[in-house]
């Protein structure tokens, strides 16, 4: 799926390629993410965070023990992060000299519809995850697209999260509008992304070299990868 429209944002500050508010993204705060990472690998695990903006899950693991290199395309995501290597470089041209016992990519970022650019991203992770380690990927549930719908809800002091616009332009895509408010300040960000079904997940895995081993907790929402070796 190539000819759907870039992802796109609206707000102050720096707005990124793929349309996240740099400022926004800097507010953000963990919610239990880290600690579930945590729980399923090992302990001191060196980890590969593709895609990591301003450092939200960065930080807490690196207070988990774990050392941690984040990846992202905006210099001013990068900014905020403190105590991890960074390097700038959109996830599907990566190429590091070393390979980790994790890669992670979160926050959805599999749900592209762009088919190419996915399979760019997981060949990415199958090029820099250790023959013994495993790739952790996060995505909404399949049937997530068929009742999301628009909502608004209070986070907290005052935030204000909207999904004001939900389009499904065919059965497996969503395009949909998201928009946040922090006091005076608002931001608007606006995606297409695609429904990952676990067959189709599984065979997009098995291209880039990698099997899908099982799910991180009951949900599906949390996929676990390993390296296909031999």
């Amino acid at each position: 799926m190539t000819s759907q429209p870039l992802n796109q944002g609206t707000g102050p500050g720096t707005i990124t390629p793929d349309g996240c508010a740099v400022d926004y993204y800097a507010m953000l705060t963990p919610n239990g993410e880290p600690e579930f990472v945590h729980a399923a690998i090992p302990e001191a695990a060196s980890i590969l965070e593709l895609g990591s903006g301003a450092g939200r899950i960065t930080h807490p693991l690196l207070a988990l023990g774990h050392e941690v290199v984040a990846v992202d395309e905006s210099p001013e995501m990068l900014a905020h992060i403190k105590g991890a290597e960074t390097v700038r470089s959109p996830i599907q041209a990566l190429s590091l000299p070393r390979k980790f016992d994790v890669v992670l990519l979160m926050s959805f970022v599999i749900e592209t519809a762009d088919d190419e650019l996915r399979r760019a991203f997981l060949r990415t992770c199958r090029d820099h995850v250790a023959d013994d380690g495993c790739v952790i990927l996060q995505r909404k549930l399949p049937e997530w697209y068929d009742t999301v719908a628009v909502v608004e809800r209070v986070v907290e002091d005052g935030h204000v999260m909207r999904l004001t616009h939900v389009e499904r332009p065919e059965p497996h895509l969503l395009n949909a509008t998201m928009e946040y408010t922090v006091g005076d300040r608002r931001w608007t960000h606006t995606f297409v992304s695609r429904r990952l079904e676990d067959d189709f997940l599984a065979s997009e895995l098995d291209a880039a070299g990698l099997t899908m081993s099982g799910f991180l907790a009951d949900d599906r929402g949390w996929v676990r990868a390993v390296p296909q070796v031999g």
